[in-house]
This record gives C-alpha cells, sequence and structure tokens, in this order.
C-alpha cells in the first residue's frame, strides 16, 4: 500500500521576525491543510527551508507535527543529506519523533556514481524501520537518479516510492513501468501533477497545496477516481498560479501567498530573499485571479 494517496502538501516553515520557528503558526498551517482534505503532511522538504534549518530544528520540527497531526493524516519528514551518516542521523531522528515516513533527497554537490547511490540509501533503508520515498530533483542536486538506478533502489523493502521532479516523462514513464508494483511515483512539480498520474502516479508532493489545499486535492483524488475531466480542468485552472508560485526560487514565492492570504509566516531565511517588486505583483494578481485573496 501507498504511504499515501492524493494530495501531500511540502508544508512551508513559518518563521518569526527574528527567523525563530513560529510553532503557533505551524499547528495553524497543519490545520488548515488538514480542515481542507490534504492526504499527507511532509515536513522539513524544500519548501520547509530544510537546507536552512539546524539538526536539532529540524527533528522538533518533525516532532511537533507528528504530535499536532495525531495519526490523522500521514506525516512524511524530510531527512536528506550529501553525507551519508548525516542522512541517517536525520533519517533515525525523524522516526523517533513519530514521522511516518521519509523524504530524502539524493546527495548533492558530491554527485556520487550509481553505485554510490545504491549504497547511500541501502544504509538509510537498512537502518531505519519506517518507509523511504526517494527524492529525485536534478535542477537543485545536480544528479539524475537513472531509471536503472530506481529500479536497484526498488529491490529495498523499506524504499516504496519516488518523488520524481526531474521534468522527464520518458523517464518517469519507463520507471513507472520497470518498477511497477514496487515504487510508487508522486509528482514533484505542481505544473505535471495530472501528466504524472497518467503515467501511474498516485499523488503529488505540493508547493500549489499550500495555498489550495482543496484543489490540489480534488485534482489528484478526482484523477485516481476516474474523473480524468475534472482532473484535467483543475490541473490547467491553476496554470498561471502555480506559475506565479514558481517565478522565482522556492519557497520564496509560497511563503509571500501565504502571508497574503492572511497567515504569518514570515521571510525565508538567507540567503533567499524578498521577492521583487514586479513579480509580487504578478503573484499578488494570480492569488486574486483563483480567488485566494
Amino acid at each position: 500500500m501507498p504511504i499515501f494517496t492524493g494530495s501531500g502538501v511540502a508544508i512551508a516553515t513559518p518563521f518569526n521576525d527574528d527567523f525563530t520557528i513560529n510553532y503557533n503558526e505551524f499547528k495553524r498551517l497543519i490545520e488548515f491543510q488538514i480542515a481542507n482534505g490534504t492526504d499527507a503532511i511532509i515536513v522539513a522538504g524544500t519548501t520547509g527551508e530544510a537546507s536552512t534549518l539546524t539538526d536539532s530544528e529540524q527533528i522538533e520540527l518533525i516532532r511537533f507535527a507528528a504530535e499536532t497531526v495525531n495519526k490523522r493524516v500521514p506525516v512524511v519528514a524530510g531527512a536528506g543529506s550529501n553525507e551519508t551518516f548525516h542522512c541517517l542521523e536525520l533519517s533515525r531522528g525523524a522516526e523517533s519523533a513519530g514521522a511516518d515516513a521519509l523524504l530524502l533527497v539524493t546527495p548533492y554537490y558530491n554527485k556520487t556514481t550509481p553505485k554510490g547511490l545504491v549504497e547511500h540509501y541501502r544504509t538509510i533503508a537498512g537502518n531505519v524501520n519506517i518507509p523511504i520515498i526517494l527524492y529525485n530533483v536534478p535542477s537543485r542536486t545536480g544528479m539524475n537518479v537513472s531509471v536503472k538506478t530506481a529500479y536497484e533502489l526498488s529491490k529495498i523493502d523499506n524504499i516504496t516510492g519516488i518523488k520524481e521532479a526531474s521534468g522527464n516523462f520518458t523517464q518517469i514513464a519507463e520507471i513507472a513501468h520497470l518498477c511497477a508494483g514496487r515504487l510508487d511515483i508522486y509528482s514533484g512539480n505542481d505544473d505535471q501533477n495530472v501528466p504524472i498520474m497518467s503515467l501511474g502516479g498516485v499523488g503529488a508532493i505540493s508547493v500549489l497545496a499550500n495555498v489550495a489545499p482543496k484543489n490540489t486535492h480534488d485534482m489528484l483524488m478526482s484523477f485516481l477516481d476516474g474523473d480524468t475531466r475534472k482532473a484535467a480542468k483543475l490541473q490547467l485552472d491553476a496554470v498561471p498560479l502555480i506559475s506565479a508560485l514558481f517565478c522565482e526560487t522556492s519557497p520564496i514565492p509560497v511563503k509571500a501567498a501565504l502571508n497574503m492570504m492572511g497567515f504569518d509566516v514570515g521571510r525565508c531565511r538567507m540567503p533567499l530573499a524578498e521577492m521583487e517588486e514586479a513579480n509580487f505583483g504578478k503573484l499578488k494578481s494570480e492569488m486574486a485571479s483563483y480567488g485566494l485573496i
């Protein structure tokens, strides 16, 4: 069985003015997501600014999320690193903190070989007891999980899914074919959610869901329920908003969007800066057109 089907929100991490974590607002975001049908909460991923969190902050954020969610939906914890034993330490910490599954990005910067990548994930998988979703995002990490590597990793019992943000539909189709029944595919690009579902995807790990949780859930579940026309319409209706949410490095725009909606998520930690004025105006216009503000 998949860890989840439908919409998993890559939830933003709210900060106070001094850039400490705003846990009161984080609880508010979690409750907003669950109330609007989100099927899983993904904590401390790219959108959650894991790369700027200390290890202790990251584990405490995961613990808080798990306690707040209280098993109403799965909590998937980002715990990736470019150093294997650091990744293992974070993964064990996330498991102890109550995560239901792990989201592990490929080791960035080092750009290991396929053999090294398999050994990296094998080491983590052999030392935790919860399922693992691989995270393939070569635009950020500089390396790609090939079809052959995905197949080798799918043989490891608790590696059960892959978040595909490569944008390579041929590769995704080949993974779906070769790893059928072994590896659940999640869309990692909101503009490709429905197309990836058509190749056998079971859901998405979504930035869009931060601001439009019900529509994102409905988009994905409509497809799974067989209403592909409704799913396609919801996907196409969201195209301008999705474009605006990625007009600058994520999560800069989505945090700005959440603030527009009346949440108090603060700014991103440096080196991410506030939005350029023209891009902010574009985002505000699309938020209004979509009915969010």
